[in-house]
């Protein structure tokens, strides 16, 4: 299946761009400058380089709120947000005196009427066109979008937050963008559970601005129900995928190193410190991405000794600074073998964490998620197989996670043995790590005669896995399901009528051979679309791909507010208690 920028949520949202914002402004020949926010700078960057912009007739980007001299004899084009701060920096480009000949605005989502009449007022004369053109999400990957929000999991969570409202309003307007993005008018649907009321709000937003935002059609026509399901669930729903050691390359990547904005940094052999980036463009990154890191480890050298060959190098052990050496020589080799040098280190990096802990680590872990063990022996007691990571000199954040997997494979414990366990860790003063989990509706603590029903799951005993990664994200599940049309009603509750291929017809079979063989004219099969409240874990995102590639007949595209790594997590679960003043940093706080 092919995959990267050239397909999925990137090249739709490129050529929607070109579609509106550029066929608008190529009529003229005069080249011209873009204007972009920060969430436009950074939607842009993410489906499109400098040479596809230049190619269109735009010579410069221009920052919005960075002072700009001014180009009067150039048109601009204004691709912001719709927000009072965005349209003030936009209105003080003409008032006075204009920098531009004309203005050509694009808002990435509905505008206020406020903020549209303050514009007419002011700049009327310069503007030449004012389109929204509903695109407020961000395309991460073929099949990955986020509402790049962060901030948008203490907003809904914590006791203390002054706008849980507003941010799910906010979601759920970037929802409605990325169906009208994708062209797709999907039947709603959340998982229905008494302790996470998020997901049904959200899902009812959802379905009420969807509704109105079809009613109004451009072409004057309502917009039927299309192939497509949207399923919305809460982080709460599966506690267990973001704590988990995930052995996949991606996942155990952005786990154990520190990879900022998807640059990974090493040190060279030779001196200087390198950089990395970790996209889409990257073809080696796409093919090894979803693959367990022993098989990555095997096949990184085997792809370099392939190149190396292939330039007639003598077949020796594969090593860094052999390689250095090759490059220096050969300057068109160089650029080749530089993401793959990247991989080797990256991957070395990953090894050298799963041989000093993480393998210890993860046998443990496993069996406390999965609830029995490699030979499928049922684990009758879990404190046994928590007991050595304690007992183990771990860092204290390797000991949360087990407890917490301990306490999540228990549906809770009391409060007495969690009281011993916090002692035993050593994290008395820290133990919002595990206490907060309660405003996620997970039970942290249960009285002895609580009984909870733990979800069934789809029994994966034939498949095969790695010893060490037999926990699969309860998302698959739910995917598959939802595409075998088996999900239960009662339990994801339909929100408005659905149309006949999700409502129990059997009109979408995923099982059936399928006869589209290529990426666009699968494409004309049908959508489903997860969205996690409340941030979505690598090893979630993964599934999204691996259902796509079984089914075929139906596209999986997963999204949330933000992407997680277990330690965000955890700092994001522990900062839930703290008052709304004390996210003042200390420096902020000596200004004040």
């Amino acid at each position: 299946m092919a995959s990267g920028s050239d397909h999925g949520l990137k090249r739709i949202v490129w050529k929607k761009i070109k579609d509106t914002i550029i066929t608008d402004c190529r009529n003229s020949e005069v080249w011209k400058i873009l204007i972009l926010d920060p969430f436009t700078t950074k939607l842009l960057s993410s489906c499109c380089k400098m040479s596809d912009l230049m190619s269109e007739k735009i010579t410069i980007v221009e920052d919005l709120f960075k002072s700009r001299e001014p180009v009067p004899e150039m048109k601009a084009i204004y691709f912001i947000s719709p927000t009072a701060k965005c349209v003030d920096a936009f209105i003080a480009d003409f008032k006075t005196k204009p920098k531009y000949k004309a203005a050509y605005v694009y808002f990435t989502d509905y505008c206020p009427d406020e903020l549209f009449n303050n514009m007419k007022l002011y700049c009327a004369k310069y503007i030449r066109v004012c389109k929204e053109i509903n695109m407020s999400f961000m395309p991460q990957e073929a099949q990955v979008f986020t509402c790049d929000n962060p901030g948008a999991f203490q907003s809904i969570y914590s006791p203390n937050s002054q706008d849980k409202m507003n941010t799910l309003e906010a979601m759920a307007d970037q929802l409605v963008s990325l169906c009208a993005t994708l062209d797709e008018y999907p039947g709603v649907r959340y998982k229905k559970d008494a302790n996470m009321e998020n997901a049904k709000t959200l899902a009812e937003l959802v379905d009420d601005k969807l509704a109105k935002h079809y009613e109004l059609d451009d072409s004057g026509k309502k917009k039927g129900k299309t192939q497509a399901q949207l399923l919305i669930v809460e982080r709460g729903f599966d506690p267990v995928s973001p704590i988990l050691h995930e052995l996949t390359y991606q996942a155990m990547a952005y786990d154990l190193i520190d990879i900022q904005e998807d640059t990974y940094k090493y040190k060279a052999e030779d001196g200087p410190e390198k950089e990395a980036q970790l996209s889409e463009d990257d073809q080696l990154w796409i093919k090894l991405r979803h693959k367990h890191i022993a098989e990555v480890a095997e096949q990184i050298p085997k792809l370099v000794k392939e190149i190396a060959a292939s330039k007639k190098k003598p077949d020796g052990k594969i090593t860094i600074a052999n390689l250095s050496q090759m490059m220096k020589k050969m300057p068109a080799f160089r650029k080749q073998m530089t993401e793959k040098k990247a991989h080797l280190h990256l991957a070395e990096d990953c090894m050298k964490h799963y041989s000093n802990d993480v393998e210890k680590l993860c046998k443990a872990e496993q069996d406390l998620a999965v609830g029995s063990d490699v030979e499928g022996v049922k684990v009758k007691d879990a404190m046994r197989t928590l007991l050595p990571v304690l007992l183990h000199p771990y860092n204290p954040s390797d000991k949360i996670r087990a407890v917490l997997l301990y306490i999540f494979s228990l549906s809770g414990t009391t409060t007495e043995n969690l009281n011993k366990l916090i002692q035993h860790v050593k994290i008395e003063d820290q133990q919002e790590f595990i206490l907060n989990w309660k405003a996620l509706g997970v039970p942290i603590i249960t009285s002895p005669s609580f009984f909870s029903r733990k979800p069934t799951r789809r029994d994966r005993s034939q498949e095969d896995t790695y010893k060490l990664s037999r926990w699969t994200p309860v998302i698959k599940d739910v995917m598959e399901d939802a595409v075998e049309n088996k999900l239960d009603t009662k339990e994801w509750p339909h929100l408005s009528e659905s149309p006949a291929a999700w409502n129990g017809s059997g009109a979408v079979s995923a099982r059936q051979k399928h006869k589209a063989s290529s990426q666009d004219e699968r494409r004309t099969g049908s959508r489903l679309i997860v969205f996690v409240v409340g941030g979505m874990s690598y090893s979630e995102m993964r599934c999204a791909y691996e259902v796509t590639q079984t089914v075929k007949s139906c596209e999986v595209i997963i999204g949330s507010s933000h992407i997680l790594t277990p330690t965000g997590l955890l700092n994001d679960i522990k900062a839930l208690s703290k008052a709304p003043m004390e996210t003042l940093t200390i420096e902020e706080r000596s200004n004040a």
